[in-house]
């Protein structure tokens, strides 16, 4: 009656069902990824993401519903036309002020 005992260690079907439960937790992390990324589809409707700050190569990826607009710095010093607005002042403690002109 040897040939009657179920053995469970011979069977290939306990490796396939070990492989979809390993397939199911790296799905469930990734979604968990997902979900924290700050651009993603169902986050926020407005949401402003700096790589880099200050240094020459920065970007700012903004995403205002489902559009998203990526500004990249090119490192010159940017330059235009317009008028003086007034003065600013920055005190002892960090704080700035502005006083416009008349």
């Amino acid at each position: 009656m040897r040939f009657l005992d179920n053995d469970d260690a011979d069977d290939p079907m306990l490796s396939v069902v070990n492989l979809v439960d390993l397939f199911l937790v790296i799905i469930g992390i990734l979604m968990v990824v997902i979900a924290q990324n700050p651009l993603n589809p169902f986050s926020q409707d407005r949401v402003v993401v700096i790589e880099n700050p200050g240094e020459e190569d920065m970007r700012i990826t903004i995403k205002e519903g489902q559009e998203l607009t990526r500004y990249e710095s090119s490192g010159a010093v940017g330059q235009g036309q317009g008028a003086r607005a007034g003065v600013t002042y920055r005190l002892d403690d960090g704080r700035m002020i502005y006083v416009p002109e008349s």
